[in-house]
Order: structure tokens, then C-alpha cells, then sequence
């Protein structure tokens, strides 16, 4: 089967040809343009797509010589995302598979990357999600892959926009996760002592607003020179990243008293990539017969690849049929809470 996949939540363009569990091609374009305003700004955003989706697009179809016709077929992200951005890359799918008498299959973007990391591992169940972008962060616990049950989220800002809000604080470009990464190592990580909200509480709820607020009050109070921009992206990273690890650990004695022993833990989304993270992680269940799993580099950000996998993953795909009932079941509740 060959499936046509398209992601445009954001400020990422991204197109995918996959066959079976291969990827053909996968392109994807990084939107500039956002980080003169600090942020994205949805309507840039939006036009963007349109004035790259049929370019990469055309070129995907002439670099791998590739008929549209033989795609089997088109799915794309429909929500959540920026609700102009979501409209350009569903539309040009659904258009495609409508020209060439294709289904289509929309898919849900979380659920692109809870399920990306079964594409290169083979997830031990129970496993459990931690799901780190710059819209979410969510916990999932899943069971198999057909039932996936949210566990606890940020009650405010996602981790990601805590990043790239810190960062503008100080005065660091967009996006603010990579920037807080490199500053961090040459920063004294001890130096600011920042707040734990819900650190207490044995659920998978976060809170990030609360340590934006207390930074933007130091930023007032201190001269913000190359040292101050140093040691405050080491504490803010340090101070995240044992949030994670003490909310996740509380997490699973919660878990473990309700007769659920989590064998696997996935870290996915964006800030996966933060290596400060990944190696605090690692070291502390390299001891707890818990393994770690992370997806493609290329699966890790906003990506088609992760789109174009969870339909084969969600759906039964054949030619005859073209009514596709999905797989697995996404429950959103908190139960832990």
C-alpha cells in the first residue's frame, strides 16, 4: 500500500510517501518567517502552507517519478493545530483523493506522535507516553495499541511554550527550546532557584505559567547580560526536567498500586530532541526494568512520516474497502487524578 500523507498543524509543512512500513520520501519545511515576531503567528503560518504545499509536493512526485495515480491513500492531520493551518494541508489531501478516486483518512495529530515510536521499536506493553511539544504535554498510558487512555496533562502551558516563552523573556531568538539548550551548557544550572508547581500531587498533571511569571519577575530584577542568560536557561532546564522526572515517578507508584506495571516508557514530540532531558531520563530508570523508547529523529517534531504511519497503524487498509474503521481507541479522561 502506498499512502499520500500531509501535516500542517503549525509552522511545519510536511509531506510524506510511505510504503508499507518504509518511508519513500518525506519532506519537510521549517517556517522562517516566524521568528522575527517571537512566536508563530497563525495567519503567516496558514499562507505559508499554501505557498508550499503543491511545490514539495510536485517535487516529491518528480524526484521519486510517482504517478499520483498509484497512491492507494491520502491522509492528513486534521486537528488539533492552528484551525487555518489544519484547513490548508486536509483540503489539499482531500482534493488529491478526490481528483484520483482515492479515500482519505483523517487522522489526529497527537495520536501521530503517541504511535511514532512503534515505527523503529517494538513497544512493550503496558507502555507509558510522555508527549512533550510546544502545544501539549500530555501522559497516555497504552495498554496495547488499540487502547490509549490519557493519564494527565499541563494544566496551563505546554512545556514547549514554556521553553520558547522563557527564551523571549531573555531575550533569546524563536524557536526558544534549542536556544535554552545551547545556552544552558555553559550555565550555572544551580543558580536560580525556580518553583515545582503540582510536585506534590501523585498524578500526571503539569503547570509551567507559574515558573514563566517567576523568571519574568528575575528578569526585572537582574542586568541581563551573557551570564544571567546562561545560568537562567541551565536552572530552567534543570528545573523542568526534574519536574518531569519527579511527576513521572510519582506517576508510576500511583500506577503500580492500581495493579498496572509499566514496562515501557515512550518520550515523543518535539522536545524529545532536548539531549539534557534524554540523558536525565536515562538516568534515572537505567536501574527500574523500564525501557525507553524514542522515535526517528525525523518522527520527532511535527512530520508527515508520523502521520503517514499512524494511518497504516490506525486503520485496516485494503483496496476493497474504502470505510476504514479505526483501530484504537483514544480515551480521554484522569483516571489517576
Amino acid at each position: 500500500m502506498l499512502v499520500f500523507a500531509a501535516e500542517t498543524s503549525c509552522d511545519e509543512t510536511s509531506i510524506c510517501l510511505m510504503k508499507n512500513n518504509s518511508i519513500v520520501e518525506h519532506i519537510t519545511f521549517s517556517q522562517e518567517i516566524h521568528k522575527m515576531h517571537g512566536g508563530v503567528v497563525p495567519e503567516l503560518a496558514s499562507r505559508s502552507h499554501l505557498e508550499k504545499i503543491q511545490i514539495i509536493t510536485n517535487d516529491l512526485f518528480n524526484n521519486k517519478k510517482i504517478d499520483p495515480k498509484e497512491i492507494d491513500v491520502f491522509t492528513a492531520t486534521c486537528g488539533p493545530g492552528l484551525i487555518g493551518s489544519l484547513l490548508v494541508g486536509s483540503t489539499f489531501a482531500k482534493s488529491l483523493a478526490i481528483s484520483f478516486n482515492k479515500p482519505f483518512i483523517p487522522i489526529n495529530h497527537l495520536e501521530g506522535h503517541i504511535l511514532s515510536t512503534s515505527f523503529n521499536n517494538n513497544i512493550k506493553f503496558p507502555n507509558l507516553i510522555l508527549l512533550l511539544t510546544g502545544g501539549h504535554t500530555h501522559v497516555y498510558l497504552m495498554k496495547s495499541e488499540n487502547e490509549i487512555e490519557l493519564l494527565g496533562e499541563s494544566l496551563d502551558d505546554a512545556i514547549g511554550e514554556a521553553f520558547d516563552k522563557t527564551a523571549k523573556l531573555i531575550g533569546l531568538p524563536y524557536p526558544g527550546g534549542s536556544e535554552i539548550e545551547r545556552e544552558a551548557i555553559n550555565g550555572n544550572e544551580n543558580k536560580f532557584i525556580l518553583p515545582k508547581p503540582l510536585i506534590k500531587e501523585k498524578n500526571f498533571n503539569f503547570s509551567f505559567s507559574g515558573i514563566k511569571t517567576h523568571i519574568n519577575l528575575l528578569t526585572k530584577k537582574n542586568r541581563i547580560d551573557k551570564e544571567f542568560v546562561r545560568d537562567l536557561s541551565a536552572s530552567f532546564q534543570k528545573n523542568i526536567t526534574e519536574i518531569l522526572i519527579e511527576k513521572i515517578e510519582k506517576g508510576l507508584e500511583r500506577l503500580k498500586s492500581t495493579n498496572v506495571d509499566i514496562k515501557s516508557l515512550s518520550v515523543v514530540g518535539g522536545v524529545s530532541n532536548n539531549k539534557y532531558i534524554k540523558n536525565k531520563i536515562e538516568s534515572f530508570f537505567i536501574n527500574k526494568n523500564i525501557e525507553i523508547y524514542y522515535p526517528l529523529k525525523e518522527m520527532m517534531t511535527d512530520n508527515a512520516a508520523m502521520i503517514a504511519w499512524a494511518c497504516y497503524k490506525n486503520y485496516n487498509i485494503n483496496k476493497q474497502d474504502i470505510y476504514f474503521k479505526p483501530k484504537s481507541k483514544m480515551m480521554v479522561n484522569n483516571k489517576l487524578n
